[in-house]
């Protein structure tokens, strides 16, 4: 259980990190949801999107590595990975890489469930 909190977190914040390289360009968004950013005003607000996902990405890395950073890294991966899914499932329709996007969130989820199921035991040996 001692390891459990920081290999979630750890993976999580792997996965978040992913969509950092949309900061790259509109053909690395293409390559990550599928969709077309030709339109000036959403390019910009995807790849701002992007570096968001970069600092979240990072940071859960580091609570993966500094126990006292821990809760928080949890808590804003479970409103960043519940959030997704929230709103995927409201509008629904979305496309085979948003669907990747959606079965990558629930495997964060499983590992925040678990990250967050390890922190409590730890803190209950403390």
């Amino acid at each position: 259980m001692k390891y459990l909190v920081s290999i979630s977190l750890f993976l999580v914040g792997i996965i978040h990190l992913i969509p950092l390289s949309g900061v790259l360009s509109a053909e690395k968004l293409f390559s990550l949801y599928g969709i077309l950013f030709d339109e000036p005003n959403l390019e910009i607000l995807m790849r701002h999107r992007a570096v968001l996902f970069g600092i979240l990405g990072g940071f859960l890395v580091l609570a993966a590595f500094k126990q006292t950073f821990q809760l928080a890294g949890l808590l804003a991966g479970f409103i960043s990975v519940i959030s997704f899914l929230y709103l995927s499932l409201a509008v629904g329709g979305y496309n085979e890489h948003i669907a990747r996007v959606f079965w990558a969130d629930i495997v964060a989820l499983v590992l925040l469930v678990f990250g967050y199921i390890g922190y409590v035991v730890n803190q209950r040996r403390v």
